[in-house]
């Protein structure tokens, strides 16, 4: 799962019993060769999705790492790009990769920005939020965005309960929440707690107009649904 130049057993470790923040200030310079980093067909995927809405203006990369939705917000976008997250390592690392855009130091689930973005992506970040933070962080991305303006991410159909990944993702989610009962700081990270109709219901009740769209290069589940959708939130365009 790890290239060789990853992190070792013993520095996970070490970012595990850390604080969200701290854990990828550790991680951020071996981040990109973990597979936590989002893959590049995934990336691909969602471009070739968002294409035919665009162009856009200016583009936001909410929890944006170390800098991956980059190679998605510069193709699409006619201005100014920025990406916001709060780990000072994984800024530096997003900094040094593309000078060109630019980078803001920020809890995401109290952005200060005001109808300054076009579109908004987002990658692997909703397991870092509890169920009931993602109202914040959406409320932010409504607040973020222009009248009209899209926020748009992928997230994985749940595997069958027959499924290996099922069990495996099962059996993380459990571990983090015992971890999260006998160790402070906590560490948030879990993969079932944001299912699609979940998520749907909150971004309709900050405001968004939601509608998904198959992401069909990425496969489909064995009944021919999509493992991956993209989940296309609409700010509601200003009355002329």
């Amino acid at each position: 799962m790890f290239s060789p130049q990853g992190p070792s057993l013993r520095e996970l470790a070490i970012q595990a019993l850390s604080s969200v923040e701290r854990g990828y200030d550790l991680l951020a310079p071996r981040f990109d060769h973990t597979p936590f980093r989002t893959a590049d067909s995934v990336l691909d995927a969602t471009a070739d999705a968002l294409r035919p809405l665009g162009p856009f203006g200016q583009g936001l990369d909410v929890c944006c790492g170390t800098g991956a939705g980059m190679r998605i917000l510069k193709p699409l976008c006619q201005e100014r790009v920025t990406g916001v997250d709060f780990s000072t390592g994984m800024l530096a690392q997003a900094r040094e990769a593309h000078p060109d855009a630019e980078w803001v130091q920020a809890d995401v689930r109290a952005l200060h920005f005001a109808e300054a973005f076009d579109l908004a992506v987002s990658f692997g970040a909703l397991g870092h939020f509890l169920p009931s933070e993602r109202p914040a962080l959406f409320a932010g991305v409504y607040r973020a965005l222009r009248p009209g303006g899209l926020f748009a991410f992928p997230i994985g159909a749940p595997p069958p309960i027959t499924s290996g990944w099922y069990w495996a993702l099962l059996g993380f989610d459990l571990a983090m929440r015992v971890r999260n009962a006998v160790w402070r700081p906590p560490f948030v990270m879990y993969y079932r707690t944001c299912p699609l109709h979940a998520v749907r219901d909150d971004l309709t009740a900050a405001g968004f107009t939601v509608t998904t769209a198959p992401l069909t290069p990425l496969g489909r589940r064995e009944d021919g649904s999509p493992r991956y959708r993209l989940i296309l939130a609409r700010k509601p365009a200003r009355p002329d």
